[in-house]
């Protein structure tokens, strides 16, 4: 039982059309090209609420209160310890002192 068989190579006979390569590269670019687009105000519609939540929403009262009593307390007088005559002066005050009391003792 012989076989007569040659190799016959296997390959495409004809090229593949320049109008669908052409085709299927246009179409991946832009594919691509609205995946950029949809990435971006993905981005941006995301920066923008995080922007908002940070930065533009209003102040609660709790933080409203807490700021006026750091206010009051910063911009007040108060005798913290009697026997040792300890005042409490405003933070604006403290700092006019201090710096003539450094000029002072600069020219000393």
């Amino acid at each position: 039982m012989t076989q007569n068989t040659q190799y016959q190579p296997q390959y495409e006979r004809s090229d593949t059309s320049k109008r669908n390569l052409f085709l299927t590269a246009g179409t991946i670019l832009v594919i691509i090209a609205i995946i950029i687009v949809a990435l971006n105000e993905i981005f941006i519609a995301t920066t923008e609420n995080k922007v908002y939540e940070t930065v533009l929403t209003p102040e609660s009262t709790e933080l409203r209160n807490l700021r006026a009593n750091e206010t009051k307390v910063l911009n007040s007088y108060k005798l913290l310890d009697e026997s040792q005559e300890i005042l409490q002066i405003p933070i604006d005050r403290a700092m006019q002192l201090m710096a003539e009391s450094r000029t002072s003792s600069l020219r000393r």
